[in-house]
């Protein structure tokens, strides 16, 4: 036990200190070059820590508004995504299983896109120009808890929840769910830029306001899960030991899950889907520190903003032309081939 809290002292000390140079870090990317001393000096007169007198009003609406608001939305998304797949995977007892794979980020996509689609109509376009923004969190929410409920549904076989077929239900919920927000795309145009980047996930032109967006539903969700971190550990071991152990195994699972797509939804209400965050981040966590879910949580969570604040840098800065790509894209690339390794081991061990 002694060790295991050493393990993870250490490495979650390692973690934030790289996620506080991360912040920083990241906003010297983009196409108006600013020097180091100049970003951190406007960084810290955006945070109270230095006058912004001298500063060049410029670059400190460059730095603060254009590029720190975006990065530290790109930290909290990463650190949601990674914490409920860690949740996930925790109560469904399944390698494989992150908000991702088991199409509840298609359903939060759905229920962002079907909001931005209605948006477009006359009858609703002045709700939409007033509401919108408070609107696309809650769509996205509903679309996620629906999405996780049909999962559970068909990944239930005689009342129980199966392991072996979780991820199968998720896939097909997943592309039934993509086809109907191509049915949305097909019944107005105007519309299909916008709904784009709810599939292909990106955080260009976002910023503090979606900051704000998103963390009330994190910081609830979090919370939710943190509270129920023990029961989380005794449901990895399965629902009969948890039961034995004094556990409402039902209402457990049910807030867990409830927790982790909250967070997910709101996720994807901000930065469209991206992938691979909840599957690959977990488990590099495991590796280093062990397996106990509420140091996990934690390590995970800081881990999965770090990995999607540098995979959004490359996302920007790859292309020459200024361009950019869509982070998911990026996520997608990396957490793929990440994919195919647990699947191989998790089949050769018999685990799936």
């Amino acid at each position: 036990m002694e060790n295991v809290k050493i393990r993870f002292g250490n490495t979650a000390f390692v973690l934030v200190v790289l996620s506080v140079f991360s912040l920083f870090a990241a906003c010297l990317f983009g196409p108006y070059e600013i020097p180091a001393l100049k970003v951190f000096k406007a960084i810290g007169s955006g945070i109270g820590v230095f006058s912004a007198e001298g500063i060049d009003p410029a670059v400190r609406f460059v730095v603060m508004e254009l590029r720190f608001g975006r990065v530290c939305l790109a930290f909290l998304s990463g650190a949601s995504l990674a914490m409920a797949g860690t949740v996930y995977q925790g109560v469904l007892r399944n390698p494989l299983a992150d908000p991702f794979t088991l199409g509840v980020s298609s359903g939060a996509a759905f229920g962002a896109s079907l909001v931005i689609f209605l948006g477009a109509l006359p009858f609703f376009a002045p709700m939409w120009d007033s509401f919108g923004m408070m609107l696309l969190p809650a769509a996205a929410l509903v679309g996620a808890m629906i999405a996780l409920l049909a999962v559970l549904a068909l990944g239930s076989m005689g009342g129980r929840l199966r392991r072996e077929t979780i991820v199968l239900a998720g896939i097909v919920v997943a592309t039934f769910l993509s086809a109907l927000i191509s049915l949305v795309k097909s019944l107005d145009e105007e519309s299909v830029s916008s709904i784009v980047f709810w599939i292909m996930g990106s955080f260009q032109g976002r910023g503090w306001e979606h900051v704000y967006l998103l963390l009330p539903y994190a910081i609830s969700g979090l919370l939710l899960v943190f509270v129920y971190s023990r029961e989380l550990d005794l449901l990895s071991l399965g629902e009969s030991e948890a039961c034995h152990l004094g556990v409402n195994a039902s209402q457990a699972r049910l807030l867990l899950l409830a927790g982790a797509s909250l967070v997910t939804g709101a996720a994807v209400a901000v930065s469209g889907v991206i992938g691979f965050v909840g599957l690959v981040v977990p488990h590099l966590v495991r590796m280093v520190q062990g397996a106990e879910h509420r140091p996990l949580l934690v390590t995970s969570s800081l881990l999965g903003g770090l990995l999607l604040v540098w995979s959004d840098v490359l996302a920007r800065s790859v292309l020459s032309g200024g361009e950019e790509l869509p982070v998911g894209v990026v996520t997608a690339l990396l957490g793929g081939p990440f994919f195919c390794l647990i699947l191989k081991s998790s089949t050769r061990e018999g685990g799936l």
